[in-house]
Formats: structure tokens, C-alpha cells, sequence
């Protein structure tokens, strides 16, 4: 019975795989990250998705990459990682785990490229990606929205001076030696002037990013997670996450235990694991003490950006 199954299975791999190659062209080859790729006409890039061979589907799993439907778009150090990782718990999610940063850095390659970084999908599931710089990069609006006017996009955002302090820490720990925060946050101290151009400081500026973004896509096509109640209430971010994506609320209470020592949640079970699962250990520094005056200038300068913020997404994250 087991001879004649793989008889069976291989007669069927080498005549399926013959007609899948005389029926369509090869796809074209996207070049890896990092090298050049040729140009690609239009009409490469609009190709139709990879076709896997039978041999490759039932080893490899079965489906077709696809462009993603939704993109978590950002912010930086607001909460982006947990989110993905959260998500692609579900079965109906399929995602990149490293950020393609195709809408900012990688835009010559083309959609041909972009797609092939994307997992292969099967009907009824949705193909994601995150990077956060996307938010706050003018030209990413124009093409996304070229891609697909229905592209869903999400923004995971946080208090933004918390997040600024977060920004910093992270880049002090690759970089002792840069100035302090404090120095760093103003133009001249003595006045009080905030340095906007320094982008920890400029990334939180969030109503500003969003002019740009609603000048191509509706706001109900843009949801906004709290990076505050990501970390005390995950289900709950996350089930407005899933109604969001039109997925069924399989993530729940369940799947979520809170750890002490790195303070935020962590999941019991990650995807294709049976094994806890936290973050990494860049996740969750402690971060350095910051003069609270210097603090308190800060709250006072982006009080009225988040007031204006609330506004434009009739939504009170607290941060005052």
C-alpha cells in the first residue's frame, strides 16, 4: 500500500509539475535585500503570485504569495513588535517576521520584489507586514495607496514622551556615547525650545504624520492601538485588532500571561511553538533617569498635538 502511494505521488509531482511549467511563465526573480536588482517593467510587477510546484507545496505547505492586505505602518518603540507577534498566533495570519521597509527604502525594486518577501497564503488568510518608519515618511501614503486603495493600516502608538525616552535608550545602547537626552531635546535649553528636528522628538508629533496619511486613505481604513493597553490589557487591543481585520477573536485572555521581571505580557504559547514566548531582551530596557523639568517641557509642548490627535481619531489615549 505504501509503494503504490508514493508511486501515485511521484507520477502525479513530475506530470503536474510539467504541465504548471508549460502552462505559465517563470515568475520573475526578485533580488535578495541588499543587492541590485534588475528593472521591472510594469508588467512584471503586476505578474501573477509565484505558483509553488507540487513537490515544493507538500513539503513546503501549500499557497501563493500575495501583496499584504493590511500593514502595521507604525510608530517606532511604540509597541509594533508585540503586536506582530501577537497576531500571527492566528491561524488566519500569515506575516514577515524582519520589517521589507519596501514603502521607504526599497521602492525602486518593485511590487514583483515586495511580493516575494511575503509568505505564502492560503485562501481566506491575510498576508501582513510591520514597519514602522512608514508613518512618519511622506511618501508612503502615495504608494501604498498605489498598491491597493484598500490596504488596511495600522499605528500602535504610545505617550510620546515616554516613547521619545524609549527612542533615546534604545539608541544609547548602541551608541554610549552621544549626548545626554536632555541636551538633545532643545534647541537652547535656556529659552526652552524643542529641537523638532531630532527625530525622537519629531516622531511623536502624531497629528502631524496623520494629515499626510488621510490625504490618501479614510480614516475608518486606519486603526489605532494603544501601546499603553497592549501591555495591560493585550486581549482586549488585540480583539479590536482582529474585528479590525474581519478575523474571527481567537486571541484571547488565554494565550496571555503577564511577566514581572520585563513588565508587559508575554505570550504562553508563540506561533509553531508549544514553549512561552517574550519579547527579546532589547524589549523592555530600563531607561534612564530624565530631569523632570526637562519632562515636564515636553508634555507642556505636545499636550496641544495630542489634543488635536484625540480629534482627528475620536479616540482619548490619556497622555495627560
Amino acid at each position: 500500500m505504501l509503494f503504490l502511494w508514493l508511486y501515485m505521488f511521484y507520477s502525479c509531482a513530475g506530470s503536474c509539475a510539467g504541465l504548471a511549467a508549460r502552462g505559465s511563465p517563470a515568475p520573475p526573480r526578485a533580488a535578495p535585500p541588499g543587492e541590485p536588482g534588475e528593472e521591472s517593467s510594469p508588467e512584471e510587477q503586476r505578474a501573477a503570485p509565484d505558483a509553488a510546484s507540487p513537490i515544493s507545496s507538500f513539503f513546503n505547505g501549500s499557497g501563493t504569495k500575495r501583496l499584504p492586505q493590511a500593514i502595521i505602518i507604525g510608530v517606532k518603540k511604540g509597541g509594533t513588535r508585540a503586536l506582530l507577534e501577537f497576531l500571527r498566533v492566528h491561524p488566519d495570519v500569515r506575516a514577515v517576521g524582519a520589517e521589507p521597509h519596501f514603502f521607504d527604502r526599497n521602492y525602486e525594486r518593485g511590487l514583483a520584489w515586495y511580493r516575494d518577501l511575503m509568505p505564502r497564503t492560503l485562501e481566506g488568510q491575510i498576508t501582513m507586514e510591520k514597519t514602522p518608519s512608514y508613518f512618519v515618511t511622506k511618501e508612503a501614503p502615495a504608494r501604498i495607496s498605489s498598491m491597493s486603495k484598500g490596504t488596511k493600516l495600522i499605528v500602535v502608538v504610545r505617550d510620546p514622551v515616554t516613547r521619545a525616552i524609549s527612542d533615546y535608550t534604545q539608541t544609547l545602547s548602541k551608541k554610549p556615547d552621544i549626548p545626554t537626552f536632555e541636551s538633545l531635546t532643545f534647541k537652547n535649553r535656556t529659552t526652552g525650545l524643542i529641537d523638532t528636528s531630532w527625530s525622537a522628538i519629531q516622531i511623536g508629533i502624531y497629528a502631524k504624520h496623520l494629515e499626510n496619511w488621510l490625504l490618501y486613505f479614510p480614516i475608518g481604513q486606519i486603526l489605532f492601538v494603544s501601546g499603553e493597553r497592549l501591555i495591560s490589557d493585550p486581549a482586549g487591543e488585540l480583539g479590536r485588532v482582529q474585528d479590525f481585520l474581519g478575523l474571527k477573536r481567537i486571541i484571547t485572555d488565554k494565550h496571555f500571561y503577564f511577566n514581572k521581571t520585563k513588565g508587559f505580557p508575554c505570550l504562553k504559547k508563540a506561533e509553531g511553538s508549544s514553549k512561552p514566548h517574550c519579547l527579546g531582551k532589547t524589549k523592555g530596557r530600563t531607561h534612564p533617569d530624565i530631569d523632570q523639568e526637562v519632562v515636564q517641557r515636553l508634555r507642556d509642548f505636545y499636550r496641544p498635538f495630542n489634543m488635536k490627535f484625540y480629534q482627528m481619531t475620536g479616540q482619548d489615549f490619556g497622555w495627560d
